[in-house]
């Protein structure tokens, strides 16, 4: 019998490949997304991670299918960008939704089928921009350092149980979530009001008077040529299945390039002055 893994996000991207290499190394995978769409051989599943309902729906069908759950890899989810002034509540809610409390609501819903099974694998997709803070996408940065967090916490408290957490941290990958990024709807005036949207294919801008308009723009530019020239997602995928091949798997991996890769480590040694000052080029700022 094949180990079962669900796969969040399954209808393209990173959710997809890693959909698709593990079908092709003898899992039974459950690919999941609001379109419940599938690239071939594996079951394909609706399942909107937003909603508390729509999850625990799909993890009946599957366990109606195959009563275990041997791993589970949360990948849903999507980009914002803009200020962080200019962002309002609402859309930083519904950042948050899917990328952070979408893994927490596909996690809980596992959980008591790993546990009572005394085995499981979860694997919950972060971002390098879990790890460095995004400028002028400072609420994509927020879910996944929420996500860093709480699947940390999450491993002590699984552990007994023989259960394992691993946080995979893509650098830039090219998928269509450059493409479906969205930008925010800027705020203008004391007021808070919504402003109007900036001109066509320019993030974060609100016409001229906009006094964040040209450094969101560069931003938000370099990091969508840093992604068009970014890893595929097959090699994220290659990670993915080596962890839950892994006898001990690892608390943390990133994956990609390896001047982003360096950044992490940067990070986690360098005086914090510094490491801004080297990362401001890299950043688009």
């Amino acid at each position: 019998m094949s180990d079962v893994v669900v796969v969040t996000g399954a209808s393209a991207g990173i959710g997809q490949a890693c959909a698709d290499r593990l079908h092709g190394a003898g899992w039974t995978v459950f690919g999941t997304s609001r379109r419940g769409t599938s690239s071939g051989g594996w079951t394909g599943l609706v399942m909107d991670v937003d909603d508390d309902g729509s999850v625990a729906e799909g993890f009946r069908r599957v366990r109606g299918e195959d009563d275990r759950i041997d791993a589970v890899v949360a990948c849903a989810g999507w980009g914002l960008a803009g200020a962080a002034e200019q962002t309002s509540v609402s859309e930083a809610k519904e950042q948050m939704e899917t990328n952070f409390w979408g893994s927490v609501r596909v996690v809980q819903q596992a959980l008591p089928v790993m546990r009572s099974q005394g085995r499981g694998r979860i694997i919950l997709m972060s971002s390098i921009g879990g790890i460095i803070g995004l400028p002028f996408q400072s609420f994509y940065s927020a879910s996944k350092f929420a996500l860093e967090g709480y699947a940390e916490a999450l491993a002590y408290e699984v552990a007994p149980f023989g259960l394992q957490v691993t946080l995979v941290e893509p650098g830039n990958v090219r998928t269509d979530f450059t493409r479906n990024r969205r930008d925010v709807v800027p705020l203008t005036g004391e007021s808070g009001e919504p402003g109007e949207s900036g001109e066509s294919g320019e993030s974060g801008g609100a016409g001229p008077a906009d006094p964040y308009r040209e450094a969101a723009a560069k931003a938000v530019g370099t990091m969508e040529r840093d992604e068009a020239n970014g890893v595929p997602p097959d090699d994220v995928a290659a990670v993915v299945e080596r962890i839950l091949r892994a006898a001990r798997p690892p608390r943390r991996v990133s994956v990609g390039k390896v001047d982003e890769r360096i950044g992490i480590i940067g990070k986690r040694l360098l005086p914090y002055r510094l490491f801004e000052k080297a990362a401001r080029g890299s950043l688009g700022i």
